[in-house]
């Protein structure tokens, strides 16, 4: 039986100006759909589509949670958070494909 996973994860834009949090069970095409402009809204306004970290979960409620937490805390939070496991802000998007 496979289980589900969830994911949470952070885009940014070509320059690292925004930094944006989502949460998906479907990481592969949740950021495709980024990259492809096909999700209306904030990361489409500001092009935000560039895949810089994430983290799997097994359980929804322990994605949901890390993903407030994430969102509450400051952006220097974020970007440490980033530069931790990606100092480059490398597209992760062609590691996950």
């Amino acid at each position: 039986m496979r289980y589900k996973k969830y994911y949470v994860y952070l885009l940014t834009n070509y320059n690292n100006a925004v930094i944006y949090v989502g949460i998906t069970s479907n990481l592969l095409k949740r950021i495709y759909e980024h990259k492809n402009k096909v999700i209306e809204g904030f990361t489409l306004k500001y092009n935000v589509n560039k895949l810089v970290y994430f983290e799997e979960f097994d359980d929804a409620e322990n994605a949901i949670n890390r993903e407030k937490q994430i969102k509450a805390g400051p952006r220097k939070k974020k970007i440490d958070l980033i530069i931790k496991n990606n100092p480059m802000f490398n597209d992760l998007y062609n590691n996950i494909i």
